[in-house]
């Protein structure tokens, strides 16, 4: 497989999260959910990241903002990995405002074009299907549930093809080392503490 250079692999990545948002207003339009006054900031959810392309693709962004810019999100991103670790020590799950987020009280993100794949996928009814074949489904937000209560058979956004996608693209990006480099489970956080991945 022929390995793809970080250019052509962020075009197909923006493609990729181009249908995931579009299935994701599908389904946000047809349950009339919008996040407008929401009290539960999904910026403050503790999300895992997995693939080197999004990890790399965040960079990219990063390094498009002003210097002063970067280095108070590189502060906020220590403090966070520092609570984060304190929080998982007590057995409890972390509840941190992202690094990136530039308003606390609108859930706003400072690098929105490049935010991850489940910061755009998350709130809605969705699913995935292993390779196992076990079916796993999130029912959405609360504000989401609230929305779908009652109903015989909500909406849904099928991840499963979205995944195979992104998991294809990973494989063309990282090339011949993907089987040797460390597994991707980080927060946003600590892929900015880290810095760019190392694909060597």
């Amino acid at each position: 497989m022929k390995k793809l250079t970080p250019k052509a692999a962020f075009r197909k990545l923006a493609a990729i999260y181009d249908k995931m948002v579009d299935r994701y207003n599908d389904v946000a339009e047809t349950i009339d959910m919008k996040c407008d006054g929401c009290t539960d900031n999904c910026c403050l959810s503790f999300f895992q990241h997995h693939t080197y392309v999004e990890w790399a693709y965040m960079w990219e962004g990063l390094n498009q903002l002003p210097a002063d810019r970067l280095e108070a999100i590189k502060t906020k991103a220590q403090e966070y990995v520092e609570q984060g670790q304190m929080a998982l020590a007590r057995g409890q799950r972390p509840h941190i405002m992202c690094p990136l987020n530039i308003d606390e009280n609108q859930g706003i993100c400072g690098l929105y074009k490049h935010r991850l794949m489940i910061c755009r996928m998350h709130g809605v009814p969705n699913m995935l299907v292993k390779p196992t074949g076990q079916e796993i489904r999130f029912p959405g937000c609360y504000r989401c549930q609230e929305l779908t209560e009652g109903m015989d058979t909500p909406p849904i956004v099928d991840r499963t093809p979205l995944y195979k996608d992104l998991v294809m693209l990973e494989m063309q990006f990282v090339g011949k080392n993907l089987r040797q480099l460390p597994k991707v489970d980080h927060t946003i956080a600590e892929m900015i503490v880290l810095g760019p991945p190392k694909l060597r």
